[in-house]
């Protein structure tokens, strides 16, 4: 019973040893005597107990590796505290596991050295504007020398870039100036757009002022020139409703009278204006005024196409 009990034990033993359930996204390498022999893949997997034993165990997940601040130089003599991240895979375990003692340390280095000599090809200004060159060219030194790991960089991440405490006020300083200088640049565009804006508005009512004038006097210049048309068509039409109307029978004699009246209403006229009254030495000299009218009148007639 007792050898029974034994041998189950061995059995299961062997069993245990003998069957090796990989999980999903990992990789074990398994040495025979000590050498290189298999890796596993995920699944279940058999080995030959006290032979085969799985010496290591890799993920093959993307792995985030935080690399330790370092200080900086760039090219115009600045220091710089850079913290940064890198991100990994596990490509090939069994490079992985002989490859190097250990990758993450490797890689870790690497890391640094590539950033000191990045940094100090750049100046301060071009460090914070060019991040992604610097981590592109980080990336691409590893990965070269990861190859022979087993390992695959997939990018790297700087998570901040801190200088001095005098760079960072003289920074500080200069974004205030340039900012100040910004805004008086403003200001001073705004006021110049202000005297090109109030300079325009009085050139175009002065414009629209004088159009408004030139108009008005256009308008009133022929207003007038009507008037004096009008006037002087009606004028000319009296004068030929006159001179027909001389023509008739007895027109002369209507004429006469007229003429006749005016002369009596005129020197009534002087009578009434005038303390001393003025009346010609005799009165027929009235008559030889009106003859002398109608005589210029029948002399202006016989003078007519």
């Amino acid at each position: 019973m007792e050898i029974a009990f034994i041998l189950l034990i061995v059995v299961g033993v062997f069993v245990v040893r003998s069957l090796k359930v990989v999980p999903q996204q990992h990789a074990w390498v398994v040495e025979r005597l000590g050498k290189y022999h298999a890796t596993l893949s995920p699944g279940l997997n058999i080995l030959i107990p006290f032979i085969d034993q799985v010496a290591y165990r890799h993920s093959l997940k993307e792995i985030p590796l935080d690399v330790p601040s370092q200080v900086c130089i760039t090219k115009d003599n600045t220091q710089l505290q850079v913290d940064g991240i890198l991100y990994y895979q596990v490509t090939d375990a069994k490079r992985a596991s002989y490859g190097s003692s250990n990758y993450q340390l490797a890689i870790t280095q690497l890391a640094q050295t590539t950033l000191r000599s990045v940094i100090g090809r750049m100046e301060l200004d071009r460090t914070f504007e060019e991040r992604e060159i610097i981590n592109a060219q980080v990336v691409s030194a590893l990965d070269e020398a990861a190859l022979n790991w087993g390992v695959k960089v997939l990018r790297y991440e700087i998570k901040d870039l801190t200088p001095p405490a005098e760079i960072l006020h003289a920074m500080q300083a200069q974004i205030t100036a340039e900012r100040e200088k910004r805004a008086l640049i403003a200001a001073s565009e705004g006021r110049k757009q202000e005297q090109i804006n109030i300079a325009t508005g009085e050139r175009e009512s002065f414009i629209a002022r004088s159009e408004g004038q030139k108009q008005a006097d256009i308008n009133q210049a022929q207003g007038q020139a009507a008037a004096i048309e009008a006037v002087a068509e009606a004028t000319a039409e009296a004068i030929r409703k006159i001179a027909a109307a001389i023509q008739q029978p007895g027109g002369e004699q209507a004429v006469q009278l007229k003429v006749a009246e005016k002369a009596v209403e005129a020197y009534g006229q002087l009578a009434q204006k005038n303390n001393t009254m003025i009346v010609p030495g005799h009165m027929g000299e009235v008559s030889t005024l009106i003859g002398t009218a109608m005589a210029l009148f029948k002399g202006g007639a016989a003078r007519e196409p």
